[in-house]
């Protein structure tokens, strides 16, 4: 069976694009009313990166690097032009995003993304703020590479719903559409042989999350 995705391209080619998300809404969104704590993941792990692809996209149908042995995982992360900036709520990895340099001075966010038990926190907006900045600067960070030109990204209609949203608050403008047919895939769920968590529900010792 297969399903019809539309894919959306966005980019940003100037520092000045950046609209970041507001400081206070995002402590006030906080369980403890402070900000989430973002860090660059400075010692590259192929069992970390794994961790967060596979817990961000249990539920939105990421896939392609699921199947990818150790040895390619560390290919895919331990790039020098690699980048794994991740979020932390009170302790607990909660998002992160990806980035990779390009040769043209071009950064792509690869992957970015929450959690399940994470969205709806506050969290989405700063951590988006603080990967396009570090997208920005990266060039002038990293000796040897060539200063940022442009920061982009694609999403899809298989993400979060309010995904979109984030990406233009934050000032990104789409440039481009495509649209085509693709097999069905089920949600992988959090690891193999567990189906999808009910984040969604009220559990004990877990909050409802949103998107």
């Amino acid at each position: 069976m297969s399903i019809t995705v539309t894919t959306w391209y966005l980019e940003q080619t100037s520092p000045a694009d950046l609209r970041p998300a507001t400081p206070a809404r995002a402590r006030a969104a906080a369980p403890d009313g402070e900000g989430p704590l973002i860090m660059r993941a400075e010692t590259p792990s192929p069992e970390f990166s794994r961790f967060l692809y596979a817990s961000v996209g249990q539920d939105i149908r990421w896939t392609d690097r699921l199947a990818l042995t150790w040895a390619e995982w560390e290919r895919a992360v331990c790039r020098p032009e690699v980048e794994t900036w991740v979020a932390y709520d009170r302790g607990t990895p909660a998002g992160y995003a990806e980035l990779e340099a390009g040769p043209d001075g071009s950064v792509e966010i690869v992957y970015f993304g929450l959690i399940p038990a994470f969205r709806g926190r506050g969290i989405g907006g700063p951590l988006l703020s603080e990967a396009v900045a570090r997208a920005w600067d990266l060039g002038e960070r990293r000796e040897g590479f060539t200063p940022t030109k442009r920061v982009w990204l694609h999403t899809c209609s298989k993400d979060g719903p309010h995904a979109m949203d984030n990406y233009l608050r934050r000032g990104f403008r789409l440039y481009r559409t495509e649209t085509a047919e693709e097999d069905e895939v089920a949600t992988p769920g959090p690891w193999p042989g567990a189906g999808p968590l009910p984040y969604g529900s009220e559990e004990p010792g877990r909050p409802a999350a949103g998107n």
